[in-house]
């Protein structure tokens, strides 16, 4: 079977991860990690640091974004209070609002011919009206694709200085790090998220980090481990850091294979697939063929999300797969309705 539900990523990771793996030094594992004597929380927050350029008592780890934003959730929201979440979002932020009493309201996209947009307007009126204490930007944004630019998440960032803002940045393909530091330096409220997930590959050894303005101390208390964190996994996240040309050439592959997803997919009528910035592509089919096409690709080992959300009931999500795999999935598609 191929897996491209789960927004994998299935080159699998740089071959220096593997390394790092084969060398581990497994005594180790006897021993909790001493980094607190170099005045730091562990080798990868410091490392992490040193590439941001931002102070490590400012980088959170956590078991992977998810672990992140439930722990933010349980530090800044309160019983009855609102968190702010996009329209068409991953259903996972609603419920951990409502894990501690918290109550969600959406702010609202705009699906244009080709793409969903972020409504700036929408969002400073929901903004305005219910005064979150939490607010989450999700870019690009699961299942959509969609990401807010720099420049309009700078302004509106500045309407939502009031709340905590988090920016999940857990399905960035990319390792730019450069417009990070400025961001939180910029915004004191804000936290950014990212993971070794997706991009890096690593969605099994679940690593996720944050970056924090200067006012959510709160957070990297609350965060902080006393003992320390997986040495073995952060050994490997380092050598994922280390291996930026293998990335980028799987970057390079998705986004050759998003234009062939978006030329093919969108000749067959009845179909609109949507620009996409992330690790997949959203796709609107004829909901009357559900069931047949999940079956016929079932039944040649592909599996891809079928949306089953109330506005988005009549999608599918792919995750970029490897060429190959690509190939065998729209070719599946074109076959299907040949």
């Amino acid at each position: 079977m191929i897996f491209l539900d789960r927004n994998e990523n299935n080159y699998g990771p740089a071959p220096a991860c593997f390394e790092a793996l084969r060398k581990a030094d497994l005594t180790r594992l006897s021993w909790y990690d001493r980094s607190f004597t170099k005045g730091v929380k562990s080798v990868l927050s410091d490392r992490l640091a040193r590439d941001f350029d931002i102070p490590e008592d400012r980088i959170i780890l956590g078991y992977g974004a998810e672990n992140i934003l439930k722990q933010t959730i349980r530090c800044y929201l309160e019983s009855k209070a609102t968190l702010m979440v996009p329209a068409y979002s991953w259903w996972y932020y609603k419920l951990i609002a409502s894990e501690v009493g918290g109550e969600s309201v959406e702010y609202p996209m705009n699906i244009r011919a080709d793409r969903f947009e972020y409504d700036l307007q929408g969002m400073r009126k929901v903004y305005v009206r219910e005064r979150p204490s939490v607010v989450f930007i999700s870019s690009p944004n699961n299942p959509t694709g969609n990401s807010l630019p720099l420049a309009d998440l700078r302004s509106v960032l500045k309407d939502f200085r009031a709340s905590v803002v988090v920016m999940d940045e857990a399905y960035a393909y990319h390792g730019r790090i450069d417009y990070v530091k400025d961001l939180v330096e910029e915004n004191p409220n804000l936290l950014v998220i990212r993971t070794f997930s997706k991009y890096y590959a690593l969605a099994g050894m679940r690593i996720g980090f944050g970056l924090l303005g200067k006012n959510l101390s709160a957070l990297a208390k609350y965060m902080n481990r006393y003992l320390g964190y997986h040495r073995v996994s952060e050994e490997v996240a380092i050598a994922a850091l280390d291996s930026p040309e293998y990335y980028s050439g799987i970057a390079r592959k998705m986004a050759e294979d998003k234009e062939n997803y978006y030329a093919q997919l969108g000749q067959i009528p009845g179909w609109r697939v949507f620009k996409s910035d992330a690790n997949f592509i959203l796709a609107e089919f004829p909901s009357a063929d559900k069931e047949r096409l999940q079956a016929y690709l079932k039944e040649r080992g592909l599996i891809i999300k079928f949306m089953g959300e109330p506005l988005l009931n009549s999608h599918v999500r792919i995750t970029l797969g490897t060429q190959e795999e690509n190939r065998l999935v729209i070719n599946a598609i074109k076959a299907f309705y040949a």
